[in-house]
């Protein structure tokens, strides 16, 4: 957070948007599941991580269109809903098309 702040605040305020995406979480859930199911769930698990960045992909375009048209809590929510909605088709796609597969 700390960095986040003191980025946004620099002439390279922009690299405050890179900051969070540092793979903290990956690491942790891919140490966990290679270790406790093994190389195809690790490779699995990656895959849908791919996925994953389409619905923050949905989440930044609906910032980036809103932002001049709403105020910074609407951007924000309606940005958050478009994310809620990639990640429930992703969620719908992954288990329909390859689980079943």
């Amino acid at each position: 957070m700390l960095l986040i702040a003191l980025l946004s605040s620099s002439r390279s305020y922009y690299l405050a948007g890179l900051v969070p995406l540092f793979p903290t979480f990956a690491l942790i859930a891919h140490a966990i599941v290679g270790s406790e199911r093994g190389p195809a769930e690790l490779r699995a698990t990656a895959l849908f991580g791919l996925g994953a960045l389409l619905p923050y992909a949905a989440y930044l375009l609906a910032v980036y269109a809103l932002s001049t048209r709403l105020t910074l809590a609407a951007t924000l929510a309606a940005a958050s809903l478009a994310w809620a909605a990639a990640a429930a088709a992703l969620l719908l796609f992954w288990q329909r098309v390859m689980l079943a597969g």
